[in-house]
């Protein structure tokens, strides 16, 4: 690298912006109607001198959209004219007005927030054709630690982790990895609280939308028993998580509590596709010999084995079906056995023709929200508490949580010909489960000249992304 004398100079006619993809993603924000759901649904503003709502919520969406860590870095955005003239805007509200704009939240007016997003998701939605509400709405719910150092934010609590700050429940479609619902609680609260109310509202989304079929996953925190029989009423499919408590612990022990064909072997998908297919070789477990090598305890999973039984939780007044997994694992120190440990995992569901293996590789997809989580956590970065109230913070999160539902409608909103229709929905797959970074840095942060020509803006791309084939043909379909 040898670089010679290098001379900087600001460009007197020209503009330019590190954020080119931004216009697109206001386009397609306008297109769907959330601009107009916001003004219509919510009402924190006396006075709109000179920004509506809309112009607050998306602030801070696009503010997450361009990479922003925190609310400070609206202040890059504010001061880039490129920027701005890309947005169509003359100004857009600095940092301090936009922890203020969080502060005038109650928790009413956080609910219509989520309601106006739902309604603009409705119709992006509703764009996808039939094909995409004929199959199953998976709703999952988990809760997340937000921690923070700060001490003064007003409804923090002291979660069982020790950490000190919120515990906020999302409810998301697995089908697309949209959040559908976010609400924030204090730190020491139980992870499904709140969950029966907010599961409630997405299944009416989802029936509203078109989906006929609804199924709810969770982990053991969100078997809600006392929920069960009116879900089941519903027409609700779920599958949770279940405790190992005694009792079921017993079941899985008694060969005459269980269905007539008792334990059978469990083979993952995984394993199934190399059967008669010749594997790659694998990189050596390097962690696992160094802890042999260490004489470090090592539990080690010899095989899997399933089974099912009918049982009826104490606040039901119905007999669910049970699917137990039974892990026979090897206990080791070194190149030694210590002992044989059997544990067992509980899945409840009401679905009666769903095959055992096929309710606990359900289950286990479940994890994909894990995925979700950490993406608003640490990719969007929606998941933080840089306001000092629990309901600033919460519409916060709602807030900055557009970022990724927007990169979720731009995917949906890419058009499918049929001639390459396989091309077209591979694309917008890889764009629905790519990393909000990847996406950021290959859509959105492209390098683009602005320029004013009598009544037209345009936008000139300087640098060149693999992904811009696709991009062109989302801003030819818009």
């Amino acid at each position: 690298m040898g670089a010679g004398k290098v001379h900087y100079e600001f460009a007197e006619r020209t503009q330019a912006t590190s954020h080119g993809g931004i216009a697109l993603a206001h386009r397609v924000a306008v297109l769907s109607g959330l601009v107009a759901a916001i003004d219509q649904r919510v009402s924190v503003l006396k006075i709109h001198r000179p920004y509506h709502e809309s112009d607050h919520v998306l602030n801070i969406a696009f503010n997450a959209m361009c990479g922003g860590q925190t609310l400070d870095d609206i202040e890059l955005r504010r001061n880039d004219e490129a920027f701005l003239d890309a947005l169509g805007a003359e100004a857009i509200p600095d940092p301090t007005t936009a922890g203020d704009f969080c502060r005038r939240f109650a928790e009413g007016d956080i609910d219509a927030l989520m309601g106006a997003v739902n309604e603009a998701r409705l119709a992006v939605w509703a764009a996808q054709g039939s094909e995409f509400t004929a199959a199953t709405a998976v709703l999952d719910g988990d809760g997340t630690i937000v921690p923070t150092t700060g001490e003064r934010k007003e409804g923090m609590g002291l979660s069982y982790k020790g950490l000190w700050g919120y515990h906020p429940l999302l409810i998301s479609l697995a089908n697309t990895g949209e959040p559908l619902f976010i609400v924030n609680r204090s730190g020491n609260r139980p992870s499904p609280e709140g969950a029966p109310r907010y599961f409630d509202q997405a299944i009416t989304l989802c029936r509203r939308a078109g989906f006929a079929d609804i199924l709810l996953r969770g982990d053991t925190d969100f078997s809600l028993t006392k929920e069960f029989d009116r879900w089941d009423d519903d027409g609700v499919r779920f599958i949770f998580g279940y405790d190992a408590n005694r009792t079921l612990v017993a079941y899985a022990e008694d060969e005459e509590a269980l269905h007539e064909r008792g334990y059978r072997e469990l083979v993952r998908r995984a394993e199934q596709a190399f059967v008669n297919k010749r594997r790659r070789a694998r990189q050596p477990r390097v962690k696992e010999q160094i802890v042999r090598d260490k004489g470090y305890k090592n539990i080690r999973l010899k095989s899997e084995d399933i089974a099912e039984f009918v049982y009826q939780p104490v606040r039901c007044k119905r007999e669910y079906r049970f699917i137990v997994l039974r892990k026979n694992l090897s206990v080791e120190r070194g190149e030694h056995v210590l002992f044989d440990d059997v544990r067992y995992f509980f899945y409840v569901t009401n679905d009666s023709e769903m095959a055992a293996e096929e309710v606990v590789r359900n289950a286990n997809q479940r994890c994909n929200q894990e995925n979700l989580i950490e993406q608003l956590k640490n990719g969007v970065r929606a998941l933080h508490a840089p306001v000092n109230t629990l309901n600033a913070n919460w519409a916060y999160m709602v807030m900055a949580s557009l970022a990724w539902t927007l990169k979720a409608w731009i995917a949906l909103s890419l058009p499918v010909v049929p001639r390459w229709a396989d091309k077209h929905r591979a694309e917008r797959d890889a764009w629905l489960r790519m990393e909000y970074r990847t996406f950021v840095n290959a859509v959105i942060n492209i390098p683009t000249q602005v320029a004013r020509t009598g009544r037209r803006l345009v936008l000139r791309l300087l640098a060149w992304r693999p992904q811009l084939p696709v991009f062109f043909r989302l801003l030819d379909a818009l």
